[in-house]
């Protein structure tokens, strides 16, 4: 099944990113946020995106415009009825994707995908909520995903081999270069990066180095575009908290147990640049 029309619930950053690229393949987009200003908010910000395209001579304005065009917000579940596909990007809590999934299966047509865009937890857990576990498996976009060329694509014990096609299919017309990962938490990115980045911090918090030179070591050593921590400041280190945490509940690996220092500074409401200040301060001047 060719996917024609894509839901998107949730009104980050990520939903807005997934329905640009999904709007650029020719697919029709409903954005649902559960309040219509935020979900309108939504729509405004893939619109700033596509007039600065057009300002950059990377999209023509009749493009933008029929990008646009394909895409819709609204704050009621039901208007995602009849979407082959719908993707969550709601917050990181198991308990809310789960009661979310039981809604997506009353209300999606029968035959329709249910997709979650977790990056660590079991999408086992959110499709035997369901009457259809067979049809609900992860599709991972990265951050921001517009730029980002990888999709993870998460077969659980119960997606069937159908289903998963479909998803690879849905990320490839979206541009993206997918990849086929078990269900275990983090997947394959994350659960590589994530003993990096904590250990990064706990460099820091032993005083091996400063800030600048460990983020400018992994720069210059290892050609990395970002170091480790303007890169947990540009993920959010209360969800970096969250992805180890599940990552060493599911492992019991030291390496995926969060140092002190990152758990402090969630503490403290130090969430990286979505507050102001994480590592670094990016507070307005």
């Amino acid at each position: 099944m060719a996917i024609e029309r894509l839901g998107i619930v949730g009104s980050g950053i990520m939903g807005s990113g997934i329905a640009e690229v999904a709007a650029k393949a020719g697919i029709t987009v409903v954005l649902r946020s559960r309040k219509q200003e935020s979900a309108d908010a939504m729509v405004a910000a893939l619109g700033k995106s596509l007039a600065k395209q057009v300002s950059r001579g990377k999209l023509d304005q009749a493009d933008a415009d029929a990008v646009a065009g394909r895409v819709s917000a609204t704050a009621d579940l039901d208007a995602l009825a009849d979407c082959d596909l719908v993707v969550e990007s709601v917050v990181e809590d198991l308990d809310v994707k789960k009661q979310l999934f039981v809604e997506l299966d009353r209300i999606v047509k029968d035959g329709g995908i249910l997709a979650t865009n977790t990056s660590t937890l079991p999408v086992v857990e959110m499709a035997v909520e369901t009457g259809r576990p067979e049809r609900v498996c992860g599709i991972h976009f990265f951050n921001p995903a517009p730029a980002m060329s990888l999709v993870e694509v998460i077969r659980t014990l119960v997606s069937s081999d159908e289903t998963v096609a479909e998803a690879v299919a849905f990320a490839e017309a979206c541009g993206k270069s997918p990849v086929v990962v078990e269900d275990r938490a983090g997947f394959i990115v994350n659960a590589l990066l994530f003993p990096y980045l904590n250990n990064a911090v706990r460099m820091l918090e032993n005083r091996t180095a400063t800030r600048e030179d460990i983020d400018a070591a992994m720069m210059g050593g290892c050609n990395f575009p970002m170091g480790p921590l303007a890169l947990l400041d540009l993920v959010g280190l209360d969800t970096s908290l969250a992805i180890l945490d599940a990552l060493y509940t599911e492992f019991h690996d030291p390496n995926y147990s969060a140092v002190p220092l990152l758990r402090r500074m969630v503490a403290a409401g130090h969430l990286g640049r979505k507050s102001g200040r994480g590592f670094y301060d990016y507070a307005k001047k």
